[in-house]
Parts: structure tokens; sequence; C-alpha cells
């Protein structure tokens, strides 16, 4: 059909007013889709119908819409609910991009956790034996609960184990106590690890030659004059596997200061067999006696004591006459732990210790850098230190302590390094010294180990080596002898 030019102008003018319409409708819908909380509505919406421009009506703002993975719904007291914009925590970028960013409290980073000490727990002394009166009113006093206790006869004193049940922190609970005036001491229950940086490997030839320790401390020519008979070494450490081959005949004791079960553990089967192996491995002191005493159980992060355990474990060692104690852990300073160190130095009793794994920079490690305690840091077959020792005045002497074979549970055998090691070794020269000569004293082991050590680094004693390296047979031939009669005194009283 052929229009007239009449119809045709009316055409024109209808179709010239409707396409501004139609302009102005389109940038609505643009303007729409551009504000934040249409895109983050419409972020989140299926796209498997294919876009439309109707979008106004289809935006759902219920708080229960799904979002994609970056955007949560802020759930504030403002009203009419909207979407807020949070960042990717893997990829960055800004926290908030919200336009109406409000202001909220300020984000503090998380403190770091201090595992130096037991949370929520205190470590009370009290002199004496008080009663379980007396105790329980300074728990109520303090409001504690108690947990566990240990009378300590070398400091005439009871230990109390007490948990704080409240928010207070320990450090603020140890000060109430000691500004109360009814405890001797009042202190953190600190933590101690074991000082052995290998795990058990596969089980090796029995007799294996790579026991270099051996010829490095003339073992064998000292064993000519000593082997540690009857001489009691405590070995404060994990479970040891007392059925192993090469511990047959030495554990003349057992203590569990955990009572918990656990079983045997690589670290104190280790400690024991440097001590007093004597199947198919030499130890230093093959026929010393063994006290096996487990105050360390295992941990993810490595086998942890506290002070309370150590303190138990102090307790039983000097209740069964040891003449020496091995420790070969690690921890900060404890104070409760340094008075009954010094107790059992008096005791004659001669006190050695891991320097410490913590490397070059670390602060001095007790009970190695107390006073009374024979501090020992690691070599390897070379003469070079282990890397991860500790160093500063309070070394002592160095022993090997990389590379050891050593038994372990289940009747395998491993190889271990560390200081842990360097101190067993060390523990087993001194029973190889008292064995020879029972009267010797404490100081003159010390003394005599130091005298007789073979120099290493800069001359003379140095925070690395100490005095340098023990020399077992220097050591034992340095002891006078003890008289015939009294060395040979086997109890026979014919």
């Amino acid at each position: 059909m052929i229009e007239t030019g009449q119809g045709k102008r009316s055409f024109i003018r209808t179709k010239s007013r409707v396409r501004p319409l139609r302009s102005i409708a389109l940038i609505a819908a643009v303007v729409t889709l551009a504000t934040p909380q249409a895109f983050a509505q419409y972020s989140g919406m299926s796209m498997r119908t294919g876009p439309s421009m109707n979008v106004g009506p289809r935006i759902n703002i219920n708080p229960t819409i799904r979002y994609s993975p970056n955007i949560q719904y802020d759930g504030s007291s403002d009203p009419g609910p909207r979407p807020r914009v949070m960042r990717n925590l893997e990829q960055g970028g800004p926290e908030d991009i919200s336009p109406r960013k409000r202001p909220g409290k300020a984000k503090s980073t998380p403190a770091a956790i201090d595992n130096t000490y037991v949370a929520k727990e205190v470590l009370i002394e009290i002199a004496g034996n008080p009663t379980d009166a007396q105790a329980d009113e300074i728990a109520r006093r303090h409001r504690l609960t108690r947990v566990q206790s240990q009378s300590f006869a070398l400091t005439d004193s009871t230990f109390f184990r007490w948990r704080i049940p409240d928010g207070r922190s320990v450090d603020a609970v140890v000060r109430e106590l000691v500004a109360g005036g009814n405890v001797k001491a009042a202190q953190r229950n600190n933590i101690f690890k074991l000082q052995q940086n290998a795990t058990p490997g596969a089980a090796r030839p029995e007799g294996d030659p790579v026991q270099y320790a051996l010829a490095k401390m003339r073992l064998p020519e000292a064993h000519t004059l000593s082997v540690g008979a009857d001489v009691t070494v405590a070995v404060i450490d994990s479970g040891i596997d007392v059925t192993h081959p090469e511990l047959a005949g030495v554990i003349t004791g057992t203590f569990d200061a955990l009572n918990n079960g656990e079983g045997p553990h690589p670290h104190g089967t280790s400690i024991a067999g440097v001590i007093a192996a004597h199947a198919r491995l030499m130890g230093t002191a093959p026929s010393s006696h063994l006290l096996a005493i487990r105050a360390f159980g295992d941990k993810k992060s490595g086998a942890e004591s506290t002070s309370f355990l150590i303190l138990k474990s102090l307790d039983y060692a000097l209740a069964k006459n040891a003449r020496i104690i091995n420790m070969s852990f690690a921890g900060p300073h404890d104070p409760a732990m340094e008075r009954g160190l010094a107790a059992a130095a008096a005791k004659g009793i001669v006190l050695v210790a891991a320097a410490g794994n913590a490397g070059a920079k670390s602060p001095p490690l007790y009970p190695a850098a107390d006073r009374n305690v024979i501090a020992v840091t690691a070599i390897d077959q070379s003469d070079k230190l282990f890397a991860q020792s500790n160093r500063g005045s309070y070394v002592a002497i160095s022993a090997p302590g990389v590379d050891i074979l050593s038994p372990a549970p289940d009747g395998k055998y491993q190889m271990s390094s560390g200081t842990s090691l360097s101190a067993a070794y060390v523990s087993g020269v001194a029973a190889l010294m008292i064995a020879r000569n029972p009267g010797i004293s404490s100081a003159d082991v010390r003394a005599t180990l130091m005298s007789t050590a073979r120099d290493l680094g800069p001359k003379g004693r140095d925070d690395q080596f100490g005095a340098g390296q023990a020399d077992a047979f220097s050591a034992v031939s340095a002891v006078i002898p003890a008289p015939m009669a009294a060395a040979s005194d086997n109890g026979d009283k014919r």
C-alpha cells in the first residue's frame, strides 16, 4: 500500500517522539546497574537465561541472597540492609570498597602465644609440709584450683601445681601470691624441651663402626681403667625402652612422673644407650646403673615437660642416691629448679645438661646455664661445632653429638644429632671417674673434665667449645684410684 504524504508525516512525528523515550529508558537501566548495590546483587545472579535490561524488578535485597565468594553481607543495624564488598584474603586488595564505609572497632594483631610455660597454671612453693586445710585456705584466698603437689625433702618444702579458673594472667596471679606473703615462692610452670634434632631412621646393622666418638674420646683406653661399675646415673628424659638388648641389666629403677602409661620414646632410649649400651654398641659407662625417669611426654612439637614434673623427677633421683643426673633438655630460667639443683649439688651430685640447640643467637638456656651444672655442647667427627648449638660463657665442655648411632625403641637403632647426646657422653665419663674413685667430689669431677679436655677453637676456654672436647682416657687417668680395699668392696663382710 502506498501511503499518502499526510500519513507519512504523521508516522515520522510519532517515531521521533518514541526514540527519545527509549533512549531515556536505556540510560536509566545503565545507571541502575552502575550503582554498588545493584552491582553487588547482580554479580550473584545466575546468567543462564541471558542478561535482561529490565533488571530493576529482579534485584533481591534479602540477606539470604547468594553472593560471589568475595562478597559478604554486613548485618548492621542500619535501616535497609545492603551488601558490602569485602576483599578476597588470598588475592589482597582493599579491605572494604563499600561507598558508605562505617567506622568500626580497630583491628588488632593477635598476640603471639608464649609456649615457654603452661597457660592457666602456677607453681607454688610452701615451706615444710602444710596440711590440706592450710593449702586449701591459700587456694580459696587466691581463687585457685589444686591440681597436684609434691614434697621436696632437700629444700624442706612442698610444691603445688594450681590452676587459674578465671581470666587472670599467670604473671598477675604470681604477683598476687608473692605479695600475699603466705607462700615461700610462686612462679610459672615452665616448659622444657628435649635437645635432640633427628628422628629415628630405619634399623641399621648392629655394631655399625660409625661410632666415631669411641676413638675421639679414647673410650676403649679409658675402659681399661674403669667401666663405671655400680655408679648410678639418673636419666631425666622421655620414656626409655628398658627391654632393649643394649640396656639389659643396667636399669635399676624406673619412675614415671607423668603416670599416663606412655610407651618408650626415641630420645630417652638414645640417651640411655649413649651412657650404658653394652651389646653390639659400646656405651660410655657400660657397667653403670641407670634410673629411667620419664618426665617428658610426647607432643606434636616434640617431647615436653614442666617445672613441676622435673622437680618430681629430681626428688626421685635424690631419693635413689643418684651420683649423676643427666638432663638432656632445655628451657627458660626457673627459680624453683635452681633451688632444687643447688640442693642436689650440695649433696655432691654431678649435674650434667645439654647446652641447647637454639643456635648462636639464643640466650642462655637452663638448666645448663645454672652455675651448679656442667653445660655440654656438640661437635661432629671433624671437630666442627654443631651448627645449632648454643654459645655462651656457661658452656663448660664439648663432646660428640652429630650423627651418633644409638638404640631406638623396639630393639632398633637410630642416628641422631644434638647437644642432648653430647651431655650423655659427659655423664658417662663422669661415671667412669666416680667408679675409679667414689670419694671424688662433684667439683673435682668438673675441674678434671675441663682441665683434661682437648682444646678446640681459640686457645683456651671459649664460648663455642668451652674448655674443649672431653677426653675420657685423660680424665679417668687424672683421677687418683681409691684404695684397693674400698675399690674392691662388694659387700662381703667375712
